[in-house]
């Protein structure tokens, strides 16, 4: 099975990309191999994120996947910050296409013993591959040239399955999606992007970025006051605000099967009763061990 994914997309070249992108990043690019990939968050000063993406290092460039209409805001912001850095940003959402194949082991020719990121051919399209979990157990994140979707469609086989049923699996996993959760604004530990949590995407080891002084001070004091839950309960608006005895505790991302994940108050406990849009719901929060990834800070 697979799913297309509404995708934007940058590419970055020249010498200093690597320790440019670094910069900017929360994850530590430096520590993945080549071909590797990272999640990372780009924050403001406030430590709030502005955009997420997944960021492949390669021999020759970075690739930054992102979701749609999210390129050309990060270029933007990343071109405001080359001084005398020898590096380029190009968007290349147009060139590109991304899919997400639901089981790794589905692709051919993919070597499951290997390394996180292949290429490899399908028909005559070259296939940028990625373990990424969307689902709760392991797939890949395919990416080629749009010129070539049809013979790579065509050699991947299989069934296509639609966004919707893939933002369920991965709701039901407890996987949140940044854009797609209406989660942007929010502080990575807040939603399950810190170390441990369902998609780790920081280093705390790294050297600086924007909002890293931020992302610091809430490692030492551990001080976050929302988190990552899930809520139960049917019909659940998107995007809509948590409310208890009137007050705001929280807001949902996307709903699907009788589930919504929602950035919480940390006080509210397992079983607890709240309202989202005058709906009543009840209160799940989910275990630590719920990761994409094991535990990493690298």
């Amino acid at each position: 099975m697979w799913t297309r994914l509404p995708s934007s997309a940058l590419r970055l070249t020249g010498p200093d990309r690597v320790d440019f992108v670094q910069g900017q990043m929360t994850n530590n690019l430096k520590a993945a191999p080549a071909p590797g990939m990272v999640p990372c968050a780009f924050l403001n000063v406030r430590g709030q994120i502005e955009f997420f993406a997944r960021a492949y290092k390669r021999e020759a460039d970075v690739y930054l996947h992102l979701d749609a209409g999210q390129a050309q805001g990060l270029a933007g912001r990343l071109r405001r910050y080359i001084i005398f850095d020898q590096v380029e940003v190009g968007d290349v959402t147009d060139t590109l296409r991304s899919v997400h194949l639901w089981q790794e082991g589905a692709l051919p020719g993919w070597n499951a013993a290997g390394g996180d990121v292949q290429r490899l051919e399908l028909g005559s399209g070259t296939v940028l591959a990625g373990r990424v979990n969307r689902t709760g157990t392991r797939g890949l994140d395919l990416h080629f040239l749009a010129a070539h979707e049809a013979e790579v469609l065509a050699a991947l086989g299989g069934e296509e399955r639609p966004l919707d049923e893939l933002d369920a699996a991965r709701i039901a996993a407890g996987i949140p999606d940044v854009v797609r959760d209406g989660l942007l604004g929010t502080l990575p530990q807040e939603i399950g992007l810190d170390v441990g949590g369902p998609l780790p995407a920081i280093s705390y080891r790294k050297g600086c970025y924007v909002g890293q002084e931020i992302m610091a001070r809430l490692e030492a004091r551990g001080n976050a006051r929302y988190h990552l839950a899930r809520l139960v309960g049917q019909g659940l608006p998107d995007h809509a605000e948590v409310t208890q005895g009137g007050k705001v505790v929280g807001q949902t991302g996307q709903h699907a099967a009788g589930l919504s994940l929602a950035r919480l108050r940390k006080e509210l406990l397992p079983g607890q009763e709240v309202e989202v849009g005058g709906i009543p719901a009840v209160v799940e929060v989910l275990s630590p061990l719920t990761a994409s990834a094991p535990p990493t800070d690298a």
